[in-house]
């Protein structure tokens, strides 16, 4: 960022047009939610490493953190039908989300009331006509309550309700079906916060999963997900120019946001960087253009009164439309260029647009403080009308197998 000594903490900025400038010159204006800035300055201490590394830290994230939090565990599609169960586990937890009748999804803990044996395996899809322990046999019905105790003339101080399954609470939206360890937490709404509103310009309940890869990481789940929450590192990792140009907001206590322009390479933001790779004269909008065919896009000139970016929308608009089988001729610029990042506490990644329309999350490893679990979705857009096919597997990659 450009240095500037004289401004107060939080206020400097990198030099070259913001992100509103940018919309400004869009062909298709963003929906209102985008055009908000809500940056708020909350300090630049540095976070102690035991936040990181300390076990009795970890331990308490687990016990006060996620055994409080609404964290999504599935999507809707993969429960289609009633039966229908998907398993979550997070840290030492694990829960049964399962489609029971009337359309209702429930959820309950995946352990029997009797012993505390495991009802249901790894985590992923699976069906069951009820509940049943491998242990003693006993089953319990869809809906949580006891169906039949094997010689259940030996247990005369059973009572049906007490030995249910141990509901959790369970909530959707946006095609996420939710779930959280805190049988007095409050509602979900209280922590999606914004997104329903903000979401409405680009529901979530409308796309297929396209691809779902999950892939262990070595290393802190907190430090895994920070890497994804800002723009920073985009000129060294990914070898981009376009770092700078990067607005943050923050929306109450659960949700924050990052939106990163693409086709705005500055000069003045370009000299926020080392070496002369990036000192150079500014780019011409056809060269610019010729950065953005890494989209597909094979013009290569710049009509009067256009820029790179209109030019890469709209001819995205045309050949993502056909692809998908949608109409996306008045979709903003923005959603079909940009990165755009919605964070929901304590680890949903969302991404609206159109081209990079993925979703992560990242949790703890089981019990393990230097390992995590990093789940990477893409979302496509659905077609009206169009029902949602079945989800892929998800493709599982441990810490030394590549994405490639």
């Amino acid at each position: 960022m450009t240095e500037d000594a004289s401004s107060p903490p939080g206020t400097a900025r990198a030099a070259g047009p913001s992100i509103a400038d940018t919309f400004a010159r869009d062909r298709i204006a963003p929906p209102p939610p985008l055009e908000e800035q809500r940056y708020e300055f909350l300090g630049d201490e540095d976070i102690p490493t035991e936040r990181y590394t300390s076990p009795d830290f970890f331990a308490q994230e687990l016990q006060h953190m996620w055994a409080r939090a609404w964290q999504w565990a599935c999507r809707e599609e993969h429960i289609p039908d009633e039966g229908d169960t998907y398993v979550y586990d997070i840290g030492p937890y694990s829960v049964i989300v399962v489609r029971a009748a009337d359309d209702t999804i429930r959820a309950f803990c995946n352990s029997c009331t009797h012993r505390g044996t495991r009802l249901l395996g790894a985590e992923g899809t699976g069906y069951v006509p009820a509940f049943t322990c491998p242990f003693h046999g006993w089953s319990w019905e869809l809906d949580g309550s006891i169906r039949n105790i094997p010689a259940r003339w030996d247990f005369p101080h059973v009572c049906a309700e007490k030995h249910s399954l141990a509901a959790v609470p369970c909530e959707r939206w946006g095609g996420f079906v939710f779930i959280n360890l805190d049988p007095d937490a409050a509602p979900l709404r209280e922590q999606l916060g914004v997104l329903p509103d903000h979401f409405s310009h680009f529901p979530l309940d409308r796309r297929r999963i396209r691809l779902h890869v999950q892939k262990k990481l070595p290393a802190n789940w907190k430090a895994a997900q920070e890497a994804f929450m800002e723009a920073y590192h985009n000129f060294a990792t990914h070898d981009s120019p376009n770092g700078g140009n990067t607005q943050y907001d923050l929306f109450g206590d659960y949700v924050s946001r990052f939106i990163h322009n693409i086709g705005t390479y500055s000069r003045e933001s370009l000299n926020d960087y080392p070496g002369d790779k990036w000192r150079r004269p500014p780019l011409t909008e056809e060269e610019q253009l010729a950065i953005l065919s890494a989209f597909g896009i094979e013009r290569d000139r710049v009509p009067e009164g256009e820029t790179a970016r209109t030019i890469a929308a709209a001819d995205l608009r045309v050949s993502l439309g056909e692809k998908l089988g949608i109409d996306l001729s008045g979709v903003s610029d923005t959603l079909m260029l940009d990165s755009i990042e919605y964070h929901l506490f304590p680890n949903m990644f969302l991404f609206p647009g159109i081209t990079v329309p993925m979703v992560y999350r990242f949790r703890p490893d089981g019990n393990e403080i230097d390992t995590c679990l990093f789940d990477l979705l893409i979302l496509e857009p659905l077609p009206d009308g169009a029902p949602h096919p079945e989800p892929p597997e998800p493709v599982r990659l441990d810490i030394d197998q590549s994405y490639t």
